[in-house]
């Protein structure tokens, strides 16, 4: 027979090999490092969950008990990616009346989904005053499913789309008032769609500047309408290919309605057809987006009337996103101009692409230091002298030097 004190050593030796083994996925556990977990959809979030922008943190849903439906910007807001989804829209409403207050911020972003979806009856968003820039995917704005979106001064830029821009659809409603589309790109369709019975989209006062589509940058289709008024500039359009409609026919699509005799293949529409605004109290002007951003001027267009016996007008008014400075030597910076004894000079930046009128307090003549090119490029300007004044319009910004004749 085997010796007694092998069965105890064989005993011991399980032992320790079971307490080996239980003890490696432990240690292993611990070593282990969890990845980590991408940014999830907030539905419904508050004020709490805002990014300092003003905007949600990260996508989110809003339904009827949504917290939070005023949403005021104080800083353009970045996103990130999202998925390619309705629920994958930064900001995705499907019940209640919301507002975006953009005083003049960006919404840049996301560069592959949605960046605003509004969907079904009683949804309503109003955008105001905000640029909506770099989004990519589908669409950048998407309207559907008898939803309203209400938007004013509001410019898409630079958005990049396998569809449209701003897609409305299955009976939605758009009303957009002093919009501009500025170098956007559309894939499939136009920069702006009205798709299905019941769907309208509304523009009054607009500009469609460097957009390229396959054929049209407005469409009405299957049933969808879209009617222009007021004043519509339409200019440098490209067709995908790269050529260029030679007259609003090419920009406007069968079915669009025009009303008015205001489409216009340049800016000339808007310097001689201002359209009248409801008088009302003259207030500080919000800041604007623009393509040369500059520091905020503590004058106002109020005081600076008052201080130089200058006049200002805007297209869509003083109160619409266009500032004004008055300038001396060191702010026109041009020791050729300083030198031949300059009598004003203002700068005007902001949303001047609406069409500006400066005139001057004397008689002169005027030149433009265009702020688009690096050093600033000298261009005279045409004037005319009304009433001891002089005046001139620009659709860009700049500075307007009055110099003697």
């Amino acid at each position: 027979p085997p010796p007694p004190h092998l069965p105890i050593r064989n005993v011991l030796l399980c032992c320790l090999f079971l307490i080996l083994f239980l003890a490696l996925p432990i240690a292993s556990q611990a070593q282990a490092t969890p990845a980590p977990t991408p940014p999830g959809r907030q539905t419904n979030p508050t004020a709490a969950d805002l990014a300092p922008c003003g905007l949600p943190a990260s996508w989110a849903l809003f339904n009827a008990n949504a917290p939070v439906k005023t949403f005021n910007m104080t800083s353009d807001c970045y996103f990130n990616s999202w998925a390619t989804t309705p629920g994958g829209a930064f900001m995705y409403f499907t019940a209640g009346e919301y507002t975006i207050n953009g005083n003049g911020y960006r919404i840049i972003g996301p560069s592959n989904s949605f960046s605003l979806y509004v969907q079904f009856a009683n949804t309503t968003l109003n955008l105001n005053n905000v640029t909506i820039q770099g989004s990519g995917g589908q669409n950048t704005v998407t309207v559907t499913s008898s939803a309203t979106l209400n938007a004013s001064r509001v410019i898409f830029q630079d958005n990049t789309n396998t569809s449209s821009p701003l897609f409305v659809s299955a009976a939605a409603t758009a009303n957009l008032d002093d919009v501009q589309f500025l170098s956007n790109t559309s894939g499939l369709s136009a920069i702006i769609i009205a798709s299905a019975s019941g769907s309208s989209v509304v523009i009054t006062n607009g500009v469609f500047r460097g957009n390229t589509a396959p054929a049209n940058v407005v469409e009405a289709r299957d049933g969808g309408s879209v009617r222009l008024e007021g004043c519509i500039v339409f200019e440098n359009n490209v067709q995908t290919g790269g050529s260029t409609p030679a007259s609003s026919t090419g920009t406007v699509g069968t079915g669009v309605t025009v009303t008015n005799n205001s489409v216009s293949s340049g800016p000339v529409c808007l310097a001689l057809t201002p359209q009248p605004k409801k008088k009302k109290k003259e207030k500080d002007p919000t800041p604007a987006p623009t393509s040369t951003p500059r520091p905020q001027i503590a004058a106002t267009h109020v005081a600076l009337q008052a201080a130089t016996g200058a006049t200002f007008g805007a297209t869509f008014g003083l109160d619409s996103g266009v500032h004004f400075r008055q300038l001396d030597g060191a702010g026109i910076g041009i020791q050729s101009i300083i030198d031949a004894g300059y009598l004003e000079a203002f700068d005007v930046w902001g949303y001047v692409e609406q069409g500006v009128e400066v005139c001057f307090s004397q008689t002169g003549r005027v030149i433009f230091l265009d702020a688009r090119t690096s050093p600033r490029a000298i261009v005279p300007l045409d004037s005319t002298v009304v009433n001891g004044q002089t005046c001139v319009s620009i659709n860009s910004p700049g500075s307007l030097v009055l110099l003697p004749n």
